[in-house]
């Protein structure tokens, strides 16, 4: 005989099609919780350690020589590094003291933004550029922020209605990789032939572009990197 949780999980998985073995996991009591908030607290431990590991490093410590310092045995200390346990404020104090840094500074890493952006199929931004009035689609799938490097990934799209324009030139470097049809693309005086899967990396601020569309419609995922004191033409 069912009890009363098992029958009316099973109705419920029927009911969305499922068989119970294939159904797929859901948090079922307090303890679920729990282990989520422990998975967030080891992040946080393997951060404090990178942490410390580096800037002990930085300074040329060893193991030892910090726990000494700081008043820990060696082995506490490597746990810590490793993110293995989760130190006392009074061990982060010590610690933060004879590296000679604020407790503050050994979280900083953990504290940036770890930002991720995703695009579904047949979505991401339209965006105009020199390439627009020639007939090429540019679709932004994201874009890096607050970095010293700025990235910039485009799904690129050409038709039998676009022209070609082998005289792009702009700051930093390139990375093509073609999913789609073939091409003729021109670097620096020298044209490649590419097809699915073939890629390209170059230095931007050569001329470059299609120089004749062989095969279409041809799509091909366009990464342009540059850092900050570079600017677009």
């Amino acid at each position: 005989m069912l009890d009363e949780k098992t029958a009316a999980r099973k109705a419920a998985a029927a009911t969305r099609g499922e068989d119970e073995e294939s159904a797929p996991a859901r948090l079922e009591s307090p303890q679920d919780a729990v282990s989520l908030a422990d998975r967030r607290h080891h992040t946080l431990e393997m951060s404090l350690g990178r942490e410390i590991r580096q800037l002990r490093k930085q300074y040329g410590m060893t193991v030892i020589a910090l726990a000494h310092q700081a008043g820990l045995s060696s082995g506490m200390l490597s746990k810590i590094e490793n993110g293995l346990t989760s130190p006392s404020l009074a061990t982060i104090q010590a610690l933060a003291s004879a590296l000679n840094v604020s407790i503050t500074a050994l979280f900083r890493r953990h504290e940036q933004r770890r930002d991720a952006t995703l695009v579904k199929a047949g979505q991401g931004l339209i965006i105009h550029r020199r390439g627009s009035l020639a007939g090429h689609e540019y679709r932004l799938l994201g874009h890096s922020i607050g970095k010293n490097v700025t990235m910039e990934p485009y799904l690129i799209t050409l038709t039998d209605k676009s022209e070609v324009f082998p005289s792009f030139q702009h700051s930093g470097t390139e990375l093509l990789y073609v999913l789609e049809g073939r091409i003729d693309y021109h670097h620096s005086g020298v044209t490649y032939e590419l097809g699915p899967g073939d890629s390209l990396f170059f230095d931007g601020e050569a001329p470059h572009g299609p120089e004749r569309l062989i095969q279409t419609p041809i799509r091909f995922i366009c990464c342009i990197a540059h850092s900050e004191d570079e600017h677009e033409e």
